[in-house]
């Protein structure tokens, strides 16, 4: 059988950094092709190649689609040919309509004008493929991420796509909606579509893929058959060492409380009448690691959000104390000078300015600390930022690299030194290994434990129950706005947390 693609060769260089150096890479036609690596390895940088985002000319090497030489010369160029990439960060205009998302650019029209009648009943057709019966009318703001990621693949279809290219498509979903987006990828394959998959979660890459390609630092490590796949052997590979245990070892060694919130109520900063957290309390010991678990829209980041100086919500109710003394947390500056960091799930949007260095993040948060009289000292401030890249293993070559051109578990850590130069007793983590690989986020674990070993506490939210059950002493199951169970380590498994959550839907609705 002859492959649908091959890459032959692919060298591309950026001043300073050699991002993919004598690359192959090929994939069979109807297969889910799953390409792996960790942050920075060259996967975004390879389907960027692909794709034209790189023109040809740009880059070392040969693309050949169907049996044909190609060089394309922008986006456009292989969207013709069928092939579709989706990216990590959702391309979608919020409050354009679903069918205006779908047809953006690529307009039905009839005699110079768009003809809307064809355009919603194309619409309805292409969201039924991926299982959505939403009207095609509805802006795109109004539903949740899993169904806009399906629309994004429904706007893949509307392009007759040969080869979707699917990174990080999971990323930000839950465990339903990644199921059923998983599902959606092997009925494209029995329909004959070829994929290509970028997923740092090995154990969807073991229930879809069909073959697997390693990327270890711009190079080709190994590629792999389905009966070859093994997540330690893609874990070796990936980060060129075993990793025995996922999960850095840890001897709690637990204090007085050190971070206590009672009664905590939010209402929604749009809808006044909305109570989003209800009667919320919550204790944090010295040295202790505590997670948050619970569905999307359970009410997590939202409660982090206001402790975090009143950042989300309104009507604001109930006591926090830190140190057994009452903390002011009416806003961002007050609660950073109480003691508190809240690490965004957002890095990208809510986390960092990407366009500026890492030096500039890393002392953003406390400005004061590295200046004299309201001037910042550049050699106080310079030696900040490489005091915590040293400390926190940032791979970058200088201190002066904007965070934009940094991986994904990179960002992270630039993120957590901004924090951590504030100096404080109690960090909130919301998703702290959200799209990041294997290797980085042992990284992130360990400095977390770190962070425990000095005595501070730790607040961890996620959606990867493994990683609470992995990392945290005692765990806070959250149901819309309310704890509804706390386990301890010794208790706590994936079955008690879901029953936790079952067992309040089933009072809520027995008391509607």
């Amino acid at each position: 059988m002859v492959p649908i693609l091959e890459m032959r060769g692919i060298t591309k260089t950026f001043p300073g950094v050699k991002a993919l150096d004598d690359v192959t890479f090929q994939v069979m036609p109807g297969e889910i092709h799953a390409l792996v690596g960790e942050n920075g390895a060259g996967k975004s940088t390879l389907m960027k190649v692909l794709s034209g985002v790189y023109p040809h000319g740009s880059y070392d090497g040969e693309i050949l689609f169907e049996g044909q030489p190609m060089a394309f010369g922008g986006i456009h160029d292989s969207e013709a040919r069928g092939i579709i990439i989706i990216h990590q960060e959702l391309a979608l205009v919020p409050l354009l309509s679903i069918a205006e998302n779908i047809f953006l650019g690529n307009e039905i029209t009839r005699r110079g004008a768009i003809d809307w009648h064809q355009t919603y009943r194309r619409t309805e057709e292409l969201l039924a493929k991926v299982g959505l019966r939403e009207d095609p009318q509805l802006p795109v703001d109004s539903l949740g991420v899993g169904k806009q990621q399906l629309v994004e693949i429904a706007k893949a279809l509307s392009k007759k796509v040969k080869l979707l290219i699917l990174d990080e498509p999971t990323a930000a979903l839950q465990e339903h909606d990644s199921q059923k987006l998983l599902d959606l990828l092997l009925e494209f394959k029995a329909q004959g579509i070829t994929s290509i998959l970028i997923s740092h979660k090995l154990n969807e890459i073991d229930r879809v893929a069909d073959r697997l390609t390693v990327l270890r630092d711009g190079a080709t490590v190994s590629h792999m058959d389905r009966g070859e796949i093994s997540e330690a052997r893609i874990i070796r590979d990936m980060v060129g060492r075993d990793m025995a245990h996922r999960f850095p070892e840890r001897t709690p060694e637990l204090g007085e409380t050190l971070f206590e919130v009672r009664d905590w109520n939010v209402f929604h900063p749009q809808h006044p009448d909305r109570q989003v957290i209800r009667n919320a309390s919550l204790t944090v010991r010295r040295g202790e690691v505590v997670g948050i678990a619970g569905l999307m829209g359970a009410g997590r980041t939202e409660f982090a959000m206001s402790l975090f100086g009143r950042s989300w919500g309104q009507k604001i109710s109930g006591s926090a104390t830190l140190n057994g003394r009452p903390a002011d947390l009416s806003s961002v500056p007050a609660a950073v000078d109480a003691g508190l960091a809240y690490v965004t799930e957002d890095r990208k949007e809510l986390g960092l300015v990407l366009d500026e260095t890492i030096l500039r993040n890393t002392t953003l948060a406390n400005l004061p600390a590295v200046s004299t009289r309201g001037v910042i000292d550049a050699n106080r401030e310079r030696k900040v930022a490489e005091d915590y890249r040293k400390a926190l293993g940032t791979r970058t070559p200088s201190v002066f690299q904007k965070v934009v051109n940094l991986s994904g578990g990179n960002q992270q850590k630039v993120v957590l030194a901004k924090w951590l130069f504030t100096d404080p007793q109690v960090l909130i983590l919301d998703e702290p290994t959200r799209g990041i690989d294997v290797g980085a986020k042992y990284e992130i674990y360990a400095i977390i434990n770190q962070l425990a070993e000095q005595g501070r506490g730790v607040i961890v939210i996620s959606s990867e129950m493994p990683e609470l059950l992995g990392m945290c002493d005692r765990i806070y199951v959250m149901n819309k706005g309310t704890f509804v169970g706390e386990l301890t380590r010794e208790e706590a498994s994936q079955e008690r947390i879901m029953e936790k959550i079952m067992a309040a839907e089933a009072a809520m609705t027995e008391s509607v």
